[in-house]
């Protein structure tokens, strides 16, 4: 997971940057959702590898 995770920062640090000012501007009804889409895509993922 840290792998994947540290991919954006090394391969493209100005745009890890640029995201994370974006992010600072969402409201906290569209964080809530961008996290539970990735919880329940994590979930999918490993119900598929299963």
């Amino acid at each position: 997971m840290l792998v994947l995770e540290g991919l954006m920062p090394f391969l493209a640090p100005q745009a890890w940057r640029n995201m994370f000012r974006r992010m600072t501007e969402l409201t906290d009804g569209q964080i809530r959702f961008i996290g539970l889409s990735s919880i329940l895509l994590g979930i999918l993922f490993l119900t598929l590898q299963r």
